[in-house]
Order: C-alpha cells, then structure tokens, then sequence
C-alpha cells in the first residue's frame, strides 16, 4: 500500500537517473517504491542531513558504488527529489548538499507564490 508519492522537481533528478547504468536505474527504482510503500525507513536508505533544516538524503549502493539522492518532505506525504551524485568519498561534498538547500528552497518559494 502506497504511504507517500514521489514528485521530481524540474529536470535535476531525472538527469541523474538517465546518466546511471540500466542495473544502476532499477535499484534506483527499487528504492524509490520502499520510500513509497515503508512507513519507516532505516537511516541506511534515508537520513536526515546534519546542519539542514528538512533535508534528506536517500541512499543507494549498488555494486560497491555509493550514490545519494536530496530530497525533502512537502505535507509528510510528498517527497521531493532534487539533486543525485555518485558518491567517492566518505564524505558528502558540500557544493551538492548547497545545490540541493538551493532547489529546496527554490522548490517552497515558487509552490507557495
């Protein structure tokens, strides 16, 4: 049973799910119907960004690959993706975690104007 809907803002993660390997895609896919269909996510698929206020991060390992994607909550019952990389380090780059702050805002300022 579906919990939540999944929306896509603009084009941003539409772009980095078509540059992924077809495998790459359908754990992608297979993520996205657990964010939908689970009411509770472990923090090994979902968890919050430390230092944001209502960032998320899903995360998604294939094949000794790590990728991330940001999304956030609109009504507890949307979530939004933005932004997704390949992750190549222990660390979360800052620049993608700012160009995913900037699209969540930019997502809340043009839904409510």
């Amino acid at each position: 049973m579906k919990k939540r809907d999944v929306v896509f803002y603009k084009h941003y993660f539409n772009e980095f799910y078509l540059a992924q390997t077809e495998k790459v895609r359908k754990k992608i896919v297979q993520t996205l119907i657990w964010l939908q269909t689970i009411d509770v996510l472990p923090v090994s698929i979902l968890r919050s960004i430390k230092g944001t206020k209502g960032l998320y991060e899903i995360r998604i390992e294939f094949g000794g690959d790590i990728f991330r994607v940001f999304c956030c909550f609109d009504k507890q019952a949307i979530v939004v993706l933005f932004n997704g990389f390949q992750k190549k380090s222990n660390k979360t780059p800052n620049k993608e975690i700012e160009k995913a702050e900037r699209l969540m805002k930019e997502y809340f300022s043009c839904k409510n104007s």
